[in-house]
């Protein structure tokens, strides 16, 4: 996932409740803050097999740059996960 990385999507967000009680962590949290912890929990609970969260500014359109808030949820990560399943999908028609 690519965020935009500005002010508005850095600071926190208030909650609304009016049919289900929010999850304590997502509380006071940024949207940026909210999806590091919503990716993180889909692959920690296996319903994802990996997952990025990639936050760019509008300033680096032009050079690509990004940062990479969490170290779990890297394009790193992401990328060696897709190659080891090509890896093992490769194995098993072999």
């Amino acid at each position: 996932m690519v965020l935009e990385e500005a002010a508005r999507s850095l600071a926190p967000v208030a909650v609304k409740e009016p049919h289900f009680a929010v999850f304590p962590e997502f509380r006071e949290a940024s949207y940026a803050r909210r999806y590091e912890i919503m990716l993180t929990k889909l692959v920690r609970e296996r319903l994802y097999d990996n997952a990025a969260l990639l936050l760019s500014s509008r300033a680096s359109v032009e050079t690509g740059a990004y940062r990479q808030p969490s170290t779990e949820l890297s394009f790193e990560s992401l990328l060696d996960s897709l190659r080891a399943r090509a890896m093992a999908i490769a194995n098993r028609s072999n």
